[in-house]
């Protein structure tokens, strides 16, 4: 039983129109929006099933836009940052934090996968990185009404985390990861990432102010989409390609000086970038939005019903909120509200799992513990959201100050 052709298209154009709303809501009442988008999803695959549709194996797709939504994320982020004397202690501390909390939770839920499985710790370890993982592509979107302070942060450490885990994740997936070759072989490319990070960032740039045409901004796309899946391929952290590029691009006073000043001379740098701003944080919100309406549609509920999803889920989510209590109020000596529950998974973890490689995946790792952490750590950010009071916390730092 097929669907018509404007069908079809009737109802992605409600699914893009529906996704608004969500956003409205979510600003309204601080519910995540990818909660409202996964539960469209498995709505969706029910509605399918009792009208007697095929349920269809989305997973490739999935991958796909979880893929570019990535680089739009990051993109949309970097883009929002800017890098200042001023900043550099915000930055350190929120490089540090992403660093060791994401270690913290990456031993502790391998400790448990090891333990649960009864499976060798390198195994266990690759599981635990990619829920160890602070999704931006759900976090940021949802710090807009946070003081500006906190909102930079939670940027920061949620893209250093990706960048992190995917850095760790794509060691993890070598052979012999144990042995001084393998590491070698993983500096060098974190070396050659930096290097090719600057001159990719450079070469990006300088297509940007020469072209003349309006159609520039989606070839640019199309040039940084090629080289980060060309990195991917031969293991390179390509992610921080993006980033990086997104930083020089909105940062071109101070990236550009001496003989580089010329690249940018006579060119509306603010201009170029609020466009480039515009058109990121439109076609990011298109793609976060089939993402998060395919993982839905590929949950199976069924899954969620066993004890042991539960019981393992509930452990994971606690080793997550500890390892953030540890780092965010005994080392860094932060305010505690809202950052501890700030750790949702999502884009980055589901699209990270369905990377395992065949001969490194674990037959007894039950896939709704996966579910249950994403959902459960999106709803712990919603509480954080919805109990944070900005006024309060404003008028306490004044009184401090």
């Amino acid at each position: 039983m097929g669907l018509h052709t404007y069908t079809i298209i009737i109802l992605l154009s409600s699914i893009v129109i529906i996704s608004y709303v969500y956003n409205i809501i979510s600003r309204k009442t601080n519910v995540p929006s990818v909660l409202l988008l996964i539960a469209t999803g498995l709505g969706i695959k029910y509605l399918s099933r009792y009208y007697g549709y095929v349920e269809q194996d989305v997973q490739a797709l999935v991958k796909i836009l979880g893929a570019v939504g990535i680089i739009m994320i990051v993109l949309e982020a970097a883009l929002d940052l800017k890098v200042t004397r001023k900043k550099l202690k915000l930055i350190n501390d929120s490089f540090l934090s992403a660093l060791f909390i994401f270690l913290i939770s990456a031993f502790g839920i391998g400790i448990l996968i090891q333990q649960w499985l009864n499976v060798s710790f390198e195994y266990a370890f690759l599981y635990a990185v990619p829920l160890s993982i602070i999704s931006s592509a759900i976090v940021i979107p949802s710090t807009s009404h946070l003081p500006e302070a906190k909102k930079e942060f939670i940027i920061y450490e949620s893209s250093f985390s990706d960048i992190i885990g995917i850095l760790v994740f794509n060691y993890m997936v070598m052979k012999n990861v144990m042995s001084i070759t393998s590491a070698a072989r993983f500096v060098g490319n974190v070396g050659l990432a930096i290097i090719t990070s600057l001159l990719a960032s450079l070469m990006l740039i300088y297509i940007l102010t020469k072209i003349k045409v309006n159609l520039k901004f989606f070839l640019l796309f199309a040039v940084l989409t090629f080289v980060y899946a060309a990195g991917e391929l031969i293991h390179l952290p390509s992610l921080m390609i993006v980033l990086v590029f997104g930083l020089i691009l909105n940062n071109s006073e101070v990236a550009f000086v001496g003989r580089l000043q010329k690249v940018i001379a006579n060119v509306d740098m603010d201009g170029i970038v609020e466009q480039m701003k515009s058109i990121t944080a439109e076609t990011s919100f298109l793609i976060r939005t089939f993402f998060f309406i395919l993982f839905g549609y590929s949950i199976k509920l069924s899954l969620l019903l066993n004890p042991i999803v539960w019981q393992v889920g509930s452990i994971i989510v606690l080793i997550l909120l500890v390892a953030r209590f540890f780092y965010l109020r005994l080392i860094l000596k932060a305010n505690l509200f809202p950052e501890i529950l700030l750790l949702p998974r999502g884009l980055v973890t589901i699209l990270l799992f369905y990377s395992i490689p065949a001969e490194k995946s674990l037959q007894g790792f039950d896939i709704g513990v996966l579910f249950f952490v994403v959902v459960v750590t999106s709803i712990l950010m919603m509480i954080g959201l919805i109990f944070f009071k900005k006024e309060k916390y404003l008028e306490t730092t004044e009184e401090q100050l």
